[in-house]
């Protein structure tokens, strides 16, 4: 069944269509709020926070990281691509088709500590550190790290339905970690909606898991189409180059539209469980 995905972005309406086969859940609290990895937080609340990650060097050199893994993508597909005069907002200019972009992403959304030169690991620890909880970049029901390279193009579809990464059992017992790398502003960084983790599932109208069609897109997580409170209203909290967006893996984000005219947004997401 078709359904138009109605919501706001600080107070900008948005809307699109999805396919799925939508339900309300039972009533009862996915987020748990007894030790929870945000429970030593004062923003446990709102269930996300802007923190400083990197000093500038640090930045850069996972920047740069990031910078060669996409030329590598690129060049896995043929697209000839020079080191030094690549821009990494410029992506848009280099990949004009949804094909070539879908082919990227393949590689990009699955990748694992070994493909950075960058200690992930490092930031496990940072996070960690904040939080108070200890994390690791191992996913015990994978069997590996997992980090995807977020790619959105400016114009486009390049975007997850508003969801929870909780629902999927791996992340259950996580942080997520939103990190801007190129292109990430007031325009393009990722919508939540503040509060939401709190929100029973009996007032969520939402896909199953891999039950959602976007633009011919089938994507892991369900799409929530709206809550008992109506329209998804969501806002960007922003975080500058060197900080990062921690936040609830039962928050609900994702939508994140880049509205820029001629940029592409890239960041990076990871998932740190809780050490046991």
């Amino acid at each position: 069944m078709e359904k138009t995905c109605k919501l706001f972005i600080d107070n900008k309406p948005f809307e699109f269509k999805v396919e799925g086969d939508f339900f309300w859940g039972e009533p009862k609290l996915l987020y748990q709020q007894h030790d929870n990895v945000l429970s030593k937080m004062s923003w446990e609340n709102e269930g996300f926070s802007c923190v400083k990650a990197f000093e500038v060097h640090d930045f850069l050199k996972l920047q740069e990281s990031v910078k060669a893994i996409l030329i590598e993508a690129l060049k896995t597909h043929n697209v000839a691509v020079e080191h030094d005069l690549f821009d990494i907002k410029d992506y848009h200019n280099y990949v004009t088709t949804d094909a070539l972009h879908n082919q990227v992403i393949a590689i990009t959304r699955n990748l694992e500590t070994s493909d950075f030169d960058f200690d992930i690991d490092a930031l496990a620890k940072r996070f960690g550190d904040i939080l108070g909880y200890g994390l690791t970049s191992y996913v015990e029901e994978l069997k590996k790290s997992h980090i995807q390279i977020r790619i959105s193009r400016p114009n486009s579809l390049d975007i997850n339905p508003p969801h929870r990464d909780g629902y999927l059992s791996y992340w259950e017992d996580i942080v997520n970690v939103w990190l801007p790398i190129a292109g990430c502003n007031k325009k393009s960084s990722l919508p939540v909606v503040a509060k939401s983790h709190l929100i029973p599932e009996n007032e969520v109208l939402r896909t199953e898991s891999r039950g959602a069609k976007i633009n011919g897109n089938i994507y892991n997580v369900p799409c929530i189409l709206e809550t008992k409170s109506g329209e998804i209203k969501m806002t960007r909290p922003n975080p500058k180059e060197g900080e990062a967006l921690l936040f609830s893996p039962f928050l609900i984000h994702g939508a994140a539209v880049n509205e820029n005219e001629d940029i592409t947004r890239v960041s990076l997401e990871l998932r740190f469980p809780k050490k046991n």
